[in-house]
C-alpha cells in the first residue's frame, strides 16, 4: 500500500515537472513569436528621397547668364510723301531727319566653356547691333557674335574673359521621358529663376511643323518656361546640360501652360562646333519630299505593316535623283537605323555633312533593296524644293471620290505652274460631302496616277477606282508642281 502510494506520488511529481517544462517551452515560443518583427507591406525605398536641389543649383546656376540685345529701328516717316514736289508744296520744304528707336531683346544664355563661349537662341540676338551679357557676379560684358543658325534657332557668342563656370553638354539621346529636369533662366526680366518638371516627350517639332524650313527635334518639358527663358539651360539632376530652352506653347494670356520646348544638347553641340570652325552650319540634303506611311498607305501599297517614309517627289539634279531614288519608293532605314517619322528622317539627313555617303534601305514594289547616295548641301535656295513634308491624306476624282475632273491642257498646266509634259486629270470641283473634301483635295489638284497606273482621262480614273474595289487607293497628286502620294478610301 505504502509502495503504491510512493509510486503514485512520483508519477504526480513527474507529470507536474513535464507540465512545467511544457509551459516554459510554450511561453518561450510565444515570447519568440511576440518579439518577431511585424510584417510590413510598405515598399522599401531604393535610397534617400530627393527633397532638395539646392546643391545642384548652386553648382550650375553661375553658368546661366542674362543677354541684352539692342537693335536700332528706324521709325516710319511722319510725311511719307514729302519727296513728292506736289505734297512738298502743301507741307512746306521740311527736311525730315530719320527717327530711330531702340528695341531691346531680353533672353538667357549658357556658358559652355571656361574661356567664354555662350550658347543662346538665334531669335534672342537676331538683328542686334549691340549685345551685352549680365554675369551673375554683377559684371556686364560686351559679347561678340561668332555665328548664328536660324534653322536650328541657335547662336554662339563669345566674351573676353577666362576661368568661368560652365556647363558640359550631356547626351540628350539618353534622356528619357519622365526624367526630372530643371529650367534656369531670366523669365520676364525678374532675375534668375529655377523651375522644375519632367521631360514630357521627345522628338517634337514646333507648331509650324517639319515643312517650315526649321530643323527641330525638341525635348518637351513641363518645367515652367516663360519669355526671357529663351536661350537658358535645361539640366538633368546630375548637372549636365541636356537642352537649350527655346519656345513655349502659350496660354491665352501668353504665359506658360506646361508645354515648353528645348533644343536637345546633341544638336546644340553639333551646331556649336560648326559655328566655331566655320562661322556657319552646313547640312546634308537628299532633295526629296516624304510623308509618313500610315495604315491606309500601307494597305494601298500591299505592305504587311505601316513603316518607313514614302517618297512623294524627287527634285531634278538632286542627290536622290543621282542615286536613282524614285517617287513611290518607301525608305525604311538610313545606315541601318529604322526611319518611321518624317521629322526624324529630315533631321538625320540634315545632321550629316554634305558629301557624306549614306545607305538607304528602300522598298520598291515590295522588294527591299539598298541604295547608296552621296548627300548634297542644304541651302535656302533649295530648301523649298527639298523640304520633307508630312502631309495629310487627300482623295481624288470620280463619283466614288466625290470630285469632278477635266482634261489637263497645256494652257491649264501653265496656269497651275506645272512642268511641260505633265499628264493627268484636273480636279474641277469637290463634293463637300465626299471623301475627297474630308481628305483635303482641292480644286486645281492634278491626279496623275492611281495605284501607280497613269490616268489621263475621267474614264481611266473611274476605271482605276472601280478596279480598286473597297481598298484604299494610292493616288499621285500634283499640286502646282509638288507631288504627293495619298491613300484614299473611296465610298461604296
Amino acid at each position: 500500500m505504502i509502495q503504491r502510494q510512493r509510486i503514485s506520488n512520483r508519477s504526480v511529481r513527474r507529470n507536474a515537472t513535464l507540465l512545467v517544462i511544457g509551459l516554459v517551452v510554450l511561453f518561450a515560443g510565444c515570447k519568440g513569436r511576440n518579439t518577431a518583427p511585424a510584417l510590413n507591406f510598405a515598399p522599401v525605398p531604393d535610397g534617400q528621397p530627393q527633397n532638395s536641389y539646392a546643391d545642384l543649383v548652386s553648382k550650375v546656376a553661375p553658368a546661366v547668364i542674362t543677354i541684352r540685345a539692342d537693335k536700332r529701328v528706324r521709325a516710319p516717316q511722319q510725311f511719307p510723301f514729302s519727296d513728292n514736289p506736289f505734297f512738298r508744296g502743301l507741307f512746306g520744304d521740311r527736311q525730315q531727319q530719320p527717327q530711330e528707336s531702340l528695341e531691346r531683346a531680353l533672353g538667357s544664355g549658357v556658358i559652355v566653356s571656361t574661356d567664354g563661349y555662350i550658347l543662346t537662341n538665334h531669335h534672342v540676338i537676331d538683328g542686334a547691333q549691340d549685345i551685352k551679357v549680365d554675369m551673375n557676379d554683377g559684371r556686364t560684358l560686351d559679347a561678340k557674335l561668332i555665328g548664328s543658325d536660324p534653322p536650328s534657332d541657335l547662336a554662339l557668342l563669345k566674351i573676353s574673359t577666362t576661368g568661368l563656370t560652365y556647363l558640359t553638354p550631356g547626351d540628350s539621346e539618353k534622356v528619357r521621358v519622365g526624367d526630372v529636369a530643371l529650367a534656369i533662366g531670366n523669365p520676364l526680366g525678374i532675375g534668375q529663376t529655377v523651375t522644375m518638371g519632367i521631360i514630357s516627350a521627345k522628338g517634337r517639332s514646333g507648331r509650324a511643323g517639319p515643312g517650315s524650313g526649321n530643323f527641330e527635334d525638341f525635348l518637351q518639358t513641363d518645367a515652367p518656361i516663360n519669355q526671357g527663358n529663351s536661350g537658358g539651360a535645361l539640366v538633368n539632376t546630375i548637372g549636365e546640360l541636356i537642352g537649350i530652352n527655346s519656345q513655349i506653347v502659350p496660354g491665352n494670356g501668353g504665359g506658360n501652360i506646361g508645354i515648353g520646348f528645348a533644343i536637345p544638347s546633341n544638336m546644340a553641340r553639333t551646331v556649336m562646333e560648326q559655328l566655331v570652325q566655320n562661322g556657319k552650319v552646313r547640312r546634308g540634303q537628299l532633295g526629296i519630299t516624304v510623308r509618313r506611311v500610315d495604315s491606309d498607305l500601307a494597305a494601298s501599297m500591299g505592305m504587311s505593316e505601316a513603316r518607313g517614309v514614302l517618297v512623294n517627289s524627287v527634285r531634278p539634279g538632286s542627290a536622290a535623283e543621282r542615286a536613282g531614288i524614285h517617287p513611290g519608293d518607301v525608305v525604311t532605314a538610313i545606315d541601318g537605323s529604322p526611319m518611321n517619322d518624317t521629322n526624324a528622317f529630315r533631321n538625320r539627313i540634315a545632321g550629316m555633312a554634305p558629301g557624306t555617303e549614306v545607305t538607304l534601305t528602300v522598298l520598291r514594289d515590295n522588294r527591299e533593296q539598298k541604295i547608296r547616295a552621296t548627300l548634297g548641301e542644304f541651302s535656302p535656295e533649295t530648301a523649298q524644293a527639298g523640304q520633307q513634308k508630312d502631309t495629310g491624306p487627300n482623295t481624288e476624282g470620280g463619283g466614288k471620290l466625290g470630285v469632278s475632273v477635266i482634261p489637263l491642257t497645256p494652257e491649264i498646266a501653265e496656269q497651275l505652274n506645272l512642268r511641260p509634259g505633265t499628264q493627268g486629270v484636273v480636279v474641277d470641283s469637290v463634293d463637300q460631302a465626299g471623301p475627297a473634301v474630308a481628305a483635303g483635295i482641292q480644286r486645281g489638284d492634278v491626279i496623275q496616277e492611281v495605284n501607280r497606273q497613269a490616268v489621263r482621262s475621267s474614264e481611266e480614273l473611274r476605271s482605276a477606282i472601280d478596279k480598286n474595289g473597297n481598298k484604299p487607293a494610292l493616288l499621285l497628286i500634283n499640286r502646282r508642281g509638288e507631288t504627293v502620294y495619298l491613300a484614299v478610301r473611296p465610298r461604296q
